[in-house]
């Protein structure tokens, strides 16, 4: 009988080893998204914003001039055709509105967000009692995967979660105040703009700002290095090679050719146009179709009829494997009235 060779055991021990260690690195990652969501690799709490020009006659915003481009892309179905679309120019958000800015807004303001506010147990019946309680879903890893890709298994509806509490009641925006707002719905974001004297930008006007005058359908689809994405294997390890495992501050990566930071990664951003399923030239934007890829999307827990609005630019949980969706011409469909923590905003002025 062959006897195996001493090489061929070390060898082995060593592949063993580096399995070992390669799980416990991973794990140690993905275990600190499981505690909220600013976990950051660097412990950063804000970035710095370049100054503003002092004759700026809107602070905070940079100007998007008008322009023509093929809008959409090809890497899944909701995204075609590309189509060519023209815009007129428009003042936009530097960045994502942050957790400071909304909070001045509900200062001055005294508004109540929907996931603030409990439903009524008279129009919900069919609810648990639970689930009637104010909150929001919210991303947590999960320790293991048993039902596929059943997204319930990492998106969990958390009564208490809202803007001031990102991942329920033991988590505070507190510190973070450079951090985008998340956990605002549809109703909430427009009712800050208006505050602003604003509007949402529609899916055609964000798609251009975030192409910064590409007017081609780009050909490159893979995972940008300067934005916050996932990095690993979703959605139980995320080996956090940006820095952030979760949500980061604003302004933490260059910012594109027009001066606009984040518009990939980091959190998905609310326009203001109805979602259609698959556009077409002949098609009007106003009915609501259904997405042929939810991968990532979180699944509506209220059980809700509500509209559904376009969202672009993916998150801090898009990843290869998963969700390619950190890319200009990406969209997803979001229920008006679902709160999540993986969704933000930016506003718009047209003069």
């Amino acid at each position: 009988m062959s006897r195996i060779s001493p090489l061929l055991l070390i060898f082995a021990a060593l592949v063993l080893c580096g399995l070992l260690a390669f799980v416990a690195w991973f794990n140690m990652h993905a275990s600190a998204e499981r505690v909220g969501p600013f976990q950051t690799s660097t412990s950063q709490l804000q970035c710095e914003l370049p100054a503003m020009p002092k004759d700026s006659p809107y602070p905070g915003m940079v100007w998007v001039p008008a322009g023509r481009f093929d809008m959409g892309d090809s890497v899944y179905r909701e995204e075609k055709p590309v189509r060519q679309i023209k815009v007129q120019g428009f003042w936009m958000d530097r960045t994502e509105v942050t957790n400071d800015e909304f909070a001045a807004f509900v200062k001055a303001t005294g508004y109540q967000t929907v996931a603030e506010r409990p439903l009524d147990p008279h129009r919900n019946p069919h609810l648990p009692p639970d689930m009637l309680k104010a909150g929001a879903v919210v991303f947590k890893v999960p320790s293991q995967l048993l039902q596929g890709d059943d997204p319930r298994q990492w998106w969990q509806y958390t009564a208490g979660a809202n803007w001031r509490h990102p991942a329920g009641p033991s988590s505070h925006v507190e510190k973070h105040g450079s951090f985008p707002v998340v956990n605002i719905t549809y109703e909430d974001a427009m009712a800050y703009a208006k505050w602003k004297g604003h509007t949402l930008p529609t899916e055609a006007q964000w798609e251009w700002a975030a192409r910064a005058g590409a007017k081609e359908l780009p050909t490159q689809h893979d995972q940008p290095a300067g934005a916050n994405t996932w990095q690993g294997i979703f959605p139980m390890a995320n080996s956090a090679e940006d820095g952030f495992a979760g949500l980061a501050p604003v302004a933490c990566y260059s910012p594109n050719a027009y001066g606009l930071f984040d518009m990939i990664g980091n959190v998905w951003e609310l326009t203001r146009d109805i979602f259609v399923a698959e556009r077409s030239p002949t098609t009007a934007d106003n009915s609501v179709g259904l997405d042929p890829d939810a991968a990532q999307r979180p699944p509506n827990l209220k059980g809700i009829t509500s509209g559904v609005r376009v969202i672009k630019g993916g998150s801090f949980l898009c990843a290869p494997n998963y969700c390619m969706r950190y890319r200009a011409g990406s969209r997803q469909p979001q229920e008006e009235d679902l709160a999540v923590s993986h969704l933000g905003f930016r506003t718009i002025y047209q003069p």
